[in-house]
Parts: structure tokens; sequence; C-alpha cells
């Protein structure tokens, strides 16, 4: 089975980049695969993106070396299984608010006798390999999103569940959990559980990731120990980059009186 590169970089400590994909576009996430991330994440969550769509990202992604990711619509068993049966090699799991969300997600993610995932991945072994049922198990990453405080209330059971690979956090949604606004960087309590979910996970061994919205704040959270960091998702850098783009253009052809040209 192709091994997952990804999962050997977090396994001997080191960090790994990962895009984020909102926009539903094969060529699109072919373009971001081919920057030099080690995975891109496809998001069918808060992206515009369905299922046939996200068959065809994953096929664009896997002509590079980039590890496809998938972030299904809710942590159900069906959206997980399909995900993977598409070639996805790991899935972020959104809300997973307790232990029992968090074996459900595991199940879904590991054949019999471990889990109870479903045969028939046509896609998941033209991608992974004649091998792909003997060695899935083993090759397949498993995050679990921790984003409320009802998962800050149960965050050691859903962290002391067999078979999750690692903790993803979503910044936003725990912000709003603890009555804050929407943003990658909470202060005050929510600020304090994102530290607290990555030392516990950290202590046992889990790999961490947290979204985050540039790359300063990537290089910030590699620095408080995150290993898994993306900096933004797809339309929020294309926008920044036509703004920016479109600044500089008005600033150029600006004529007499400042006034632009055109």
């Amino acid at each position: 089975m192709r091994a997952n590169t990804l999962k050997r970089t977090l396994a001997a400590g080191g960090t790994a980049t990962n895009a984020w994909l909102s926009i539903p576009s094969s060529f699109s996430a072919e373009v971001v695969a081919n920057c030099g991330f080690d995975a891109v994440t496809v998001d069918m969550q808060h992206g515009m993106i369905d299922f046939s769509q996200a068959m065809t990202m994953f096929q664009a992604i896997s002509t590079t070396s980039a590890i496809p990711i998938g972030r299904p619509v809710c942590s159900s068993p069906v959206e997980i299984m399909r995900l993977l049966d598409a070639g996805a090699y790991g899935v972020i799991c959104p809300q997973v608010d307790t232990a029992e969300i968090a074996e459900a997600v595991v199940s879904a993610c590991r054949y019999p006798p471990v889990g109870a995932r479903s045969f028939g991945p046509p896609r998941g072994v033209l991608y992974g390999g004649a091998d792909y049922f003997q060695h899935a198990n083993e090759e397949i990453l498993v995050f679990v999103m921790i984003e409320s405080r009802q998962a800050m209330d149960n965050l050691d059971r859903i962290l002391d569940v067999k078979g999750i690979d690692g903790i993803f956090i979503g910044p936003n949604d725990l912000s709003l959990s603890f009555g804050g606004d929407p943003g990658c960087e909470p202060q005050g309590e929510a600020g304090a559980a994102i530290e607290t979910v990555r030392q516990k996970a950290s202590d046992r061994g889990l790999y961490t990731g947290i979204f985050c919205s540039d790359t300063d704040m990537c290089h910030r959270r590699m620095d408080q120990g995150f290993q898994l960091v993306n900096a933004a998702n797809d339309s929020a850098v294309l926008k920044s980059g036509y703004v920016g783009q479109v600044s500089r253009l008005k600033k150029t052809a600006a004529g007499p009186g400042g006034k632009t040209g055109y």
C-alpha cells in the first residue's frame, strides 16, 4: 500500500503543512497540491463541495506527493466511509463532542475486527494499491476536532479513545462556545483551552493540529508545539491575493488628482 507520508512525518515528531480547500474545483485543487504542501484537506463541512466534486479533487491531489485528507460534512460513519472509499488517506472529523462520537469515528475508519468500516474502496484501492485492505487500518489517519465547551468537558474521555491518531482544534467554534467572537487566536478561556488540549493530547502521544488564519499564526502555533497547521483556506488566500493586486493596480494607475486612469 502507498505509504502515508504525512503520518510518518507526524510519528517522527515533525511538523507538516496542510492546505485547506473550500472551492469545488479539481483544477484549483491540482494547483494548490502542486505548491509543496505535505497534505491537502478537502473541506465538505464548510466548503462549497459535494461528494462527486470531492472525488475529482482527490484525483487531482493524487497527481502530487501531497496526502489527500477529507473533512466530512459531519462525523457520520457513512460520510466518513465514503470519503475513505474515494481515496482520502485520512479524515479530520468535526464536532466530536463526546467519547461516543470519537469511538464511532474510529470505527468508521478501521476494517474489522478493529472497527466496522464496510469494505468496497473502489478508488481507495486505485490510489493506495492492491494490498489496500491489508494495510489501511495502519495507514489511514484519524483526527477528531475539538471545538466546543462540551468537548472540553469530555476531553479526557475523548483523548483516551483507542484508535485516534490526533486532534485538530477548530478555534473559531471553540471561541464561540466560550462566549467569544469568531477568531483563530482567541484569548481568555478559549485560548487557555487550546493549550490544555494540545498538552493533554501530546502527553498521550497523539498528533496535534490547528486551523490558522495566516503563515505568521502557523509559525506561532508550531512554536507552541502543534504539528499540523494550515494558513487559511483557498478562498481566503485567493481573496487576499486579489485584494492586494487590486490595491497595487489602483495605486499605479492613479492619474492626476489621485483618480484612477480607467
